[in-house]
């Protein structure tokens, strides 16, 4: 990228990100009965930028696919194939993606890595590497491995039946040598080396396994288990460098007590969040951060990028939605809002809001295609800087 484009759009990023988005957003294009201005939300200096990196990422990119491991905050339909309870490939998930529908995508429509992917002159969604309609011609610019449910703990993966994170290192060793089979070895360790690996999970750790299962809770306090967790992070993040994998943006826990399904349960704080799980969220994030800083140091070549301004920026987001062009926080579209996911968010559900882009969450575990758009804009310029 040229530095002319480097430098401007830095310093736009910079001044752009510490304001509230109503700062940002067009002039009112009308008013309520009430008398109270409604913005419309199409934040547009902020979205401008993003154009901008994204036409400049079409001409010049260096990141040749994007690859994706993690849970359902990125999977994009590998639970298809598997035998769990854990499914969204029905419909009302993906009504709003293209052609509207289902994909796997635990969503109305796109999640993260599909923004990203287009944003990097990519695919504009990311495919999942068990989907038989897809092959590796298809994943040579892009292929996720992430599955719904699982966590870097083995013991979360067996809750629901879903891939655990070992097994889904085990398919990236698979779709490398498919790759160099494809394309010569030489051009695969191009892609392979070059390629922006995104990294989401840990969320069903505490919220699917150690709150709720006692096998964890017996062995270890949640500090304890945070740094078990740090530790089996640690050991993914070696593996993959061993295999390869140079460039890395590691997403850690959003505001988990904000989900709606922990706020349909927290009647002694009459449905706030449940700070205690912040708390945990904060505290986890933390000492990710410290063991990514301590691997950019230790592994030559290894550039990798914690998200740690998404959980402010999520919670952010949860706090003031209307700041965001959103209604409704405290619960989701889907069905009542409140505990529905998977196949209780179906398609007979007659409470189901019929405009999604009003809610920052989809169902009781899951953000709108909106909110995880809004997300990745505000990921995408330091993504482009640093990895482009």
């Amino acid at each position: 990228m040229p530095l002319t484009y480097i430098s401007s759009l830095s310093i736009s990023h910079v001044v752009i990100s510490q304001l509230p988005i109503s700062h940002l957003e067009a002039w009112p294009l009308a008013t309520n009965t009430r008398g109270r201005t409604r913005m419309a939300c199409m934040y547009v200096p902020w979205l401008l930028l993003t154009q901008i990196l994204l036409q400049v990422a079409k001409h010049e990119a260096k990141v040749p696919a994007i690859i994706v491991f993690g849970d359902s905050s990125v999977d994009s339909g590998n639970n298809n194939r598997i035998s769990t309870f854990l499914k969204s490939n029905f419909k009302p998930y993906g009504r709003d993606f293209a052609g509207g529908q289902p994909t796997g995508r635990f969503s109305n429509g796109r999640v993260p890595p599909d923004f990203i992917s287009e944003a990097f002159g990519l695919k504009p969604f990311v495919p999942a590497y068990l989907d038989p309609s897809f092959g590796i011609s298809d994943f040579v610019t892009g292929v996720c491995f992430a599955s719904a449910g699982t966590g870097y703990d083995n013991a979360t993966s067996d809750v629901l039946n879903v891939i655990p994170l070992w097994k889904e290192v085990e398919y990236y060793k698979e779709y490398q040598s498919k790759l160099r089979d494809y394309v010569g070895h030489h051009k695969a360790r191009e892609i392979l080396t070059e390629a922006l690996y995104l990294i989401s999970l840990g969320t069903n750790d505490f919220l699917e396994n150690y709150y709720t299962i006692p096998r964890r809770r017996v062995q270890f306090t949640v500090q304890q288990y945070q740094d078990f967790l740090v530790g089996l992070a640690e050991n993914f993040m070696r593996e993959i460098y061993s295999l390869g994998v140079r460039k890395v943006s590691l997403t850690g826990l959003p505001p988990m007590g904000c989900l709606p399904l922990e706020r349909a349960t927290n009647f002694m704080n009459h449905h706030g969040c449940v700070e205690e799980y912040n708390k945990v969220s904060v505290e986890f994030n933390g000492k990710l951060n410290n063991m990514v800083a301590q691997l950019n140091q230790e592994l030559p070549g290894y550039t990798i990028l914690f998200t740690a301004k998404v959980y402010q920026f999520f919670y952010q987001i949860i706090s003031s939605p209307s700041s965001y062009g959103f209604d409704v926080a405290e619960v989701a579209c889907c069905s009542t809002g409140t505990f529905e996911m998977s196949y209780l968010c179906n398609e007979h559900n007659p409470f189901t809001c019929t405009d999604a882009n009003k809610y920052v969450f989809w169902d009781a575990f899951h953000p709108t295609d909106k909110t995880n758009q809004i997300i990745a804009s505000y990921l995408i310029p330091d993504l482009l800087k640093l990895f482009n």
